[in-house]
């Protein structure tokens, strides 16, 4: 089985909504591939509130994924290892996570990690809304689970 790594800051919106949309169509659409998901910079004094932002378990409810979000795992926090068992790593906006890589795993995105890093351009909450982040997010694990399953 072949990884995909989806990489946001905390590991709480966007990179989980990624990795379990991932893994509800890939059997189908990508077999081989599985998807995981962790963060850059998980900060347990954020203000995300549970193991996953509400809006994440909504909009993979409204898609038909049986995902409860009581039962979900907490954060994850990125480590050099991820890195090293992805076949391949998607990182959610590249002006927020280029330089948190940059910071925090120098010594791995300056060797070879650099090339192997796919960024996509997905606001957080911030910026965008959920009801505009995770239909582009839909759009790009869907686009990104072609060209995996072509790749074969």
């Amino acid at each position: 089985m072949r990884l995909v790594l989806f990489l946001c800051t905390g590991n709480y919106y966007r990179s989980r909504f990624a990795e379990e949309l991932f893994n509800h169509r890939a059997p189908v659409e990508c077999p081989g591939w599985q998807a995981d998901s962790r963060g850059l910079a998980v900060d347990p004094g954020s203000n995300n509130v549970g193991p996953v932002a509400a809006s994440t378990a909504a909009a993979l409810a409204a898609r038909g994924l049986a995902f409860e979000r009581r039962l979900a795992r907490k954060p994850l926090q990125a480590a050099t290892s991820d890195f090293d068992d992805a076949d391949h790593v998607v990182a959610l906006k590249r002006s927020e996570h280029l330089p948190l890589f940059r910071e925090r795993f120098p010594s791995w995105f300056a060797g070879a990690g650099a090339g192997r890093v796919e960024f996509w351009e997905v606001h957080d909450v911030d910026v965008a809304r959920p009801e505009e982040a995770l239909p582009q997010i839909e759009a790009e694990v869907g686009a990104l689970m072609t060209r995996l399953a072509r790749s074969r």
